[in-house]
């Protein structure tokens, strides 16, 4: 019985530890230079069903199911996915500020295959020959979940993306 509470104490105190160590925020983004105009780039990205034709999880399962509550492009819009892809799995994203020509804020709620809420945005800044769009998002690590961001680089994980991502923004505006 003893050697059992030793176990019990050791688990307990590395759970602890682990705890207390583990990245409690993460942040990843990246940004690429599209030769259009911030006007342009705005009134193309505040349009979420416009994400669709460069989003690297929709070309992973363009068959998801997709509903939509709200006016695109406005606050308050919501756009929801249901997939059975892993990479991919359900959750919705919802605008929640314009700034016009500068920057569009939304919320990313997953839902499967872990819940977690991030803070996104499309942030759009005047460049040497045209526009450098940063796309990005950011959020907090709860316990114990937290734990899980030892062993995960969200930056590894999803960094890619963004930049596949982008690439293919640039080659659909600049056509």
């Amino acid at each position: 019985m003893e050697t059992f509470m030793y176990i019990i104490g050791a688990i307990v105190g590395l759970i602890i530890i682990l705890a207390l160590i583990a990245p409690k925020s993460y942040a990843v983004s990246r940004s690429i230079e599209i030769n259009k105009s911030t006007k342009e780039l705005f009134e193309y990205l505040r349009f979420l069903k416009n994400h669709d034709e460069w989003s690297p999880w929709f070309e992973r399962d363009p068959n998801m199911k997709k509903t939509n509550t709200g006016t695109d492009g406005t606050v308050g819009f919501i756009s929801a996915w249901e997939s059975d892809h892993k990479q991919v799995g359900h959750g919705e994203q919802e605008i929640t500020g314009l700034v016009e020509d500068k920057v569009i804020n939304s919320e990313l709620r997953f839902l499967k295959p872990f819940k977690s809420t991030s803070d996104a945005y499309l942030k759009l800044d005047e460049g040497s020959n045209g526009t450098i769009v940063t796309w990005g998002f950011s959020g907090n690590n709860k316990f114990p979940a937290s734990i899980m961001m030892l062993f995960m680089n969200m930056d590894k994980a999803v960094g890619g993306d963004f930049e596949a991502g982008l690439t293919k923004l640039k080659t659909i505006m600049e056509k």
